[in-house]
């Protein structure tokens, strides 16, 4: 496309049946959640909790995982992404909303004694006490309410500030041009790289793994941050693609699909690669204390375990191993969708046999109407804050490079 025909202006408008549906979305979660502490018991209160941090965390995963596109863009200079960097840094923007919802829904977990068991039983670290557990007790120091909720605020709060500065430096360059934002934005995307290289395996300790406090990983942190990059990467395509369907970013071409299907490719063989080498040395050391992780969810959520497993390592595989199906917005768009969905499974099987007791993971209007609801505010939030800018950064200094892009 020559840049003669695009409108540097162009915005979003977030307007008709998306937002409608976006809201009715967000009134259907609410409706499930409400039926889900109203209509239940306590393990229905269990299972409803564990739905709200299921898309709580994978709210915030999917938004901190666009604002690490929009850094590791910046650290590598990267010129073909130029065109397209307004869609993660709405998902930056929104991650604000993001931290705060799941600090609520971990902090609300807590204090119900609905998530984290091993912080409600009475003496787990009193050595005199019946009930003393000497591997909780081990871990008190690291695993206590206060500095847990602490780390999540500190995460929480040093990822969103980076985010908020990322959207301002585009935005600011747009008006005054130049080099100074973009320098800015170089500087602050090294630094938060080192930040979030080191804190995401933490961050992934505390909200997730944390919830069986008797087992460990060294690799859950990476495990997880596979999981949340390839999962915002699918997001970032399917927003992409549906705004091209629309009529916008027209400037985007094969190309920067190609790109990103690239990307979902080889990030989802990373996944599998961490997640088979933590299931081979747990399968091969065979020690009950960790055996005890896989043979929960072998035992109680089998069909899920292999489903896990077809969305997100087989079907990306076989599907984006063609050129032409990376190029081809159907088929990426289809790959995306199915990818999105495949970790959700993959989140769903690392928080429910931590979070609801053994035998009672019951699916139904709570799991359906929960991710539905969370879906309808990611959309409405990323929208609005989508449609608030021109949805491209025109002085960004590379943007001749992405929109002349060529594989």
């Amino acid at each position: 496309m020559g840049t003669h025909n695009i409108n540097f202006s162009e915005q979003f408008e977030f307007t008709g049946k998306v937002k409608t549906l976006s809201i009715v979305g967000i009134v259907l979660g609410a409706a499930a959640i409400a039926f889900g502490f109203l209509a239940g018991d306590k393990v229905m209160h269990e299972r409803t909790f564990a739905n709200l941090l299921l898309m709580a965390y994978y709210f915030a995963c999917v938004c901190m995982s666009g604002t690490f596109f929009l850094a590791v863009q910046y650290v590598a200079q990267a010129g073909w992404s130029a065109s397209i960097l307004r869609v993660p840094q709405a998902m930056a923007k929104t991650l604000p909303i993001a931290a705060v919802i799941l600090i609520v829904v971990i902090s609300a977990g807590l204090y119900s004694h609905n998530l984290y068991h091993h912080w409600h039983a009475e003496g787990l670290t009193d050595p005199n006490s019946p009930n003393y557990d000497s591997l909780i007790a081990g871990k008190s120091v690291f695993l206590n309410v206060p500095f847990f909720l602490g780390r999540q605020v500190v995460f929480l709060g040093v990822y969103s500030i980076f985010s908020t500065l990322f959207v301002k430096f585009s935005y600011n360059e747009d008006l005054a041009g130049g080099l100074n934002s973009y320098r800015k934005s170089f500087k602050n995307a090294c630094i938060f790289l080192v930040i979030y290289g080191f804190t995401t395996p933490v961050f992934a300790f505390d909200t997730i793994m944390s919830l069986e406090a008797h087992w460990f990983s060294t690799m859950f942190g990476w495990y997880n941050f596979a999981a949340m990059w390839v999962s915002s990467l699918a997001t970032i395509a399917i927003i992409i693609i549906l705004l091209r369907r629309a009529g916008y970013m027209q400037w985007v071409n094969n190309s920067h699909l190609h790109n990103l299907g690239q990307f979902i490719f080889g990030f989802s063989i990373f996944w599998t690669y961490v997640w088979f080498a933590q299931f081979l040395l747990i399968y091969y050391a065979n020690m009950p204390e960790e055996t005890v992780y896989f043979y929960k969810r072998f035992e109680y959520y089998k069909f899920w375990f292999f489903l896990n497993l077809a969305m997100n390592f087989l079907a990306p595989v076989l599907l984006l191993m063609d050129r032409d199906n990376k190029r081809t917005d159907a088929k990426l768009l289809f790959v995306a969708i199915v990818v999105l969905l495949g970790h959700w499974v993959d989140y769903y099987q690392m928080i429910m046999p931590g979070a609801v007791e053994d035998g009672h993971n019951g699916f139904g209007i709570v799991e359906i109407g929960t991710a539905i609801g969370f879906v309808g505010l990611f959309t409405f939030t990323v929208l609005t804050a989508l449609s608030k800018k021109p949805l491209i950064a025109k002085n960004h200094p590379l943007l001749q490079e992405s929109l002349h892009h060529q594989l």
